[in-house]
């Protein structure tokens, strides 16, 4: 009972499940510059806007309060969606930079164990 007077305080009933074609339209580009191997992300921690940068496809993409920025050199689109999509937008982009953050420290962390291997022979043979 809680649980669903949690999810109307959070998902107002005003918020309508039937999204616009823009926001549908908004909702897949980011879905696949999110997925997209060339797309590179930014989060800003005091304003908590995510931004993803996609230089081969030239389109940059501003996460911002419910509010999807898609710019390139010749269009540039503000579209408005519903806090319950912005939080799935949020949760995969989040989910996409935690899975890169973890392979940076992966990355880090191996040649971390390389460099004490290496210290390990050198002592060892000079024992």
């Amino acid at each position: 009972m809680y649980a669903k007077y949690l999810r109307h305080i959070r998902y107002p009933s005003n918020q309508t499940d039937h999204n616009s074609q823009n926001e549908r339209i908004c909702k897949s580009i980011c879905y696949k510059m999110i997925n997209n191997p060339h797309s590179k992300f930014l989060i800003a921690p005091l304003s908590g806007k995510r931004y993803i940068k996609n230089e081969v496809l030239k389109v940059f993409i501003i996460l911002d309060d419910k509010k999807i920025t898609i710019t390139n050199h010749i269009y540039h689109y503000d579209v408005i969606v519903t806090q319950r999509d912005f939080d799935r937008l949020t949760h995969m982009y989040d989910n996409k930079t935690e899975q890169i953050r973890n392979e940076f420290e992966n990355e880090m962390m191996s040649q971390i164990m390389v460099s004490l291997s290496t210290i390990l022979t050198k002592i060892s043979e000079k024992i």
